[in-house]
């Protein structure tokens, strides 16, 4: 009895220990990525490692996500896919699954506090290799698990993002300790709640998979006319069986996630090679310029050339 009030009364100073060990890794992540881009904007000081710093709350920004590891330090963020949305902040994580057309908006950040993030690039090939090493048999027989998803950053993980971005002052050791630490984040993840989704990746039959094919060729091909039939047949899926599985996975029907990846591309070609929307729409497979600038606008919110014009304004005000 004596014994177990000993342990019962250990409990609140070690709890006590494990919260201090996390707000001071919290803050070092802070004053390291604070330091390491020390203006507004992207970089990517090491390969796969990718920073961002925002000194004021943000439009909504439309990208592509990749298969990432997504950290906040300071500030928050929400993520949209399709009509779901995913908030999160310095005690969550992102995991984005796949390469998908999502919307993202920073919520909180200011000159004094500004918003610092970190995405560690993961490689499939090296998540199979950790769940070979670590034991981890995942079943084919696994339901989708939707591509991208917010959970607790526990104190391990944090630890180890602590590690990886300790290595911006040390960049002669990077090359050799940046795997491993990057493994251990996989390793972590593969044993949190976010494990069967990382799992869903390294399997190769799975429906998973083969979404994250089809996701591929629809990115490579955006400017071509859908033949669902085509892709289903290419896949082994039936016809309903690939848009339950596509829309369970990315939350887009295939008809939305094409039209997506074409409309920013467009955007693309106008903002970087000065092309006008009729030449950008006629490049990414619109033959109707008036169907695409109704489509531009019911996704951005403005007619083409004046999404266009809004961007580089608030781009030369920023370098300005």
């Amino acid at each position: 009895m004596s014994e177990n009030v000993t342990v019962d009364a250990l409990l609140p100073s070690r709890l006590a220990r494990e919260a201090h060990r996390m707000q001071a890794n919290r803050n070092e992540l802070v004053e390291r990525l604070a330091r390491a881009i020390d203006r507004d904007g992207r970089t990517e000081p090491l390969k796969g490692l990718r920073l961002h710093r925002e000194s004021a709350p943000t439009e909504c920004m439309h990208g592509i996500s990749s298969l990432a590891f997504c950290v906040i330090a300071q500030g928050s963020k929400d993520v949209f896919l399709g009509d779901d949305c995913y908030q999160y902040d310095p005690m969550h994580y992102l995991l984005a699954a796949a390469e998908l057309p999502v919307v993202s908006q920073i919520t909180e950040a200011s000159r004094d506090q500004p918003f610092l993030s970190l995405c560690v690039a993961l490689d499939p090939m090296l998540v199979s290799s950790v769940m070979v090493e670590a034991g981890y048999v995942a079943s084919r027989k696994q339901a989708n698990a939707r591509a991208i998803n917010v959970s607790p950053l526990d104190g391990s993980l944090l630890d180890t993002v602590v590690r990886l971005v300790r290595l911006l002052d040390t960049p002669a050791e990077a090359p050799f300790l940046m795997p491993l630490i990057t493994r251990e984040i996989i390793y972590r993840l593969l044993k949190g709640e976010q494990g069967a989704r990382l799992r869903h990746i390294a399997i190769q039959e799975s429906h998973t998979h083969r979404i994250a094919q089809a996701i591929q060729k629809l990115r490579e091909e955006f400017d071509q006319p859908l033949r669902i039939d085509d892709i289903a047949q290419e896949l082994g899926m039936s016809v309903s069986s690939f848009h339950h599985h596509f829309k369970a996975v990315t939350a887009l029907s295939p008809l939305q996630f094409q039209k997506q990846v074409r409309l920013q591309e467009a955007r693309r070609l106008m903002l970087g090679e000065g092309l006008d929307a009729t030449s950008a729409g006629y490049r990414v497979g619109y033959n109707d310029a008036s169907h695409f600038n109704r489509e531009y606008k019911r996704l951005f919110g403005l007619p083409p050339l004046r999404d266009v014009e809004r961007l580089r304004e608030a781009a030369a005000a920023t370098a300005g």
